[in-house]
């Protein structure tokens, strides 16, 4: 009998399958409905989304939403941080812990905009200690921009894959429709949370 995957949550155990999922992200023009994007699954059902400053009209702040609407993660962009004589931005994730009070779920350090390369790794830190403990941080490797690119824990596995199907790129650009494949009980929420940052800052339809 096989082992049966451990879930260790960042944002929610809802948001964790014992399977590994596939699920597509569809950006929302800008001008019809103020940017932001889609997730839905296989059966086109829609999962989570995400608002940016286009919706809620402030720059540098973002929102992940459930298919309900009911928000998930408040995600603001810090200040400036002197890190070896250059200046970098963080991002926070907040969520709301079961007193409805604001938790830090984690932080995501920008780089530099000259350095946005595969040289320089988008690191995310996890503020649970129970899932630092097992899994360490995450960093991004590959290349956003192109949609070719995952998310890695410290021990060097793939936690979810961003990617474009060939017949897709045939019919519209990777940047407006493209898949994330997500490996068993990793948290789903927590992966978009990072997306949406990724979308922020490679100039995505979340920025005004």
């Amino acid at each position: 009998m096989a082992a049966k995957q451990s879930i260790i949550p960042i944002v929610s155990k809802a948001f964790c399958s014992f399977s590994e999922v596939v699920l597509v992200v569809r950006r929302r023009p800008r001008v019809v409905n103020g940017g932001g994007f889609v997730v839905t699954d296989c059966k086109q059902m829609a999962i989570f989304s995400v608002d940016g400053c286009g919706v809620l009209g402030k720059k540098e702040e973002l929102i992940l939403r459930d298919a309900h609407g009911n928000p998930l993660l408040l995600i603001r962009r810090k200040g400036g941080i002197v890190e070896a004589l250059s200046m970098t931005r963080q991002w926070k994730g907040y969520g709301n812990d079961f007193l409805g009070s604001q938790k830090l779920v984690f932080s995501l350090k920008e780089p530099n905009t000259s350095c946005l390369s595969n040289k320089n790794p988008i690191r995310i830190s996890i503020e649970s200690k129970e899932y630092y403990n097992n899994y360490g941080n995450f960093e991004i490797r590959g290349d956003f921009h192109d949609r070719d690119c995952s998310i890695v824990n410290s021990r060097g596995d793939a936690i979810a894959q961003i990617g474009v199907e060939e017949e897709v790129e045939q019919v519209m650009t990777g940047r407006d429709l493209y898949y994330v494949s997500i490996k068993p009980g990793i948290d789903q929420a927590f992966v978009f949370g990072v997306i949406a940052v990724l979308d922020y800052i490679y100039d995505g339809s979340t920025r005004c």
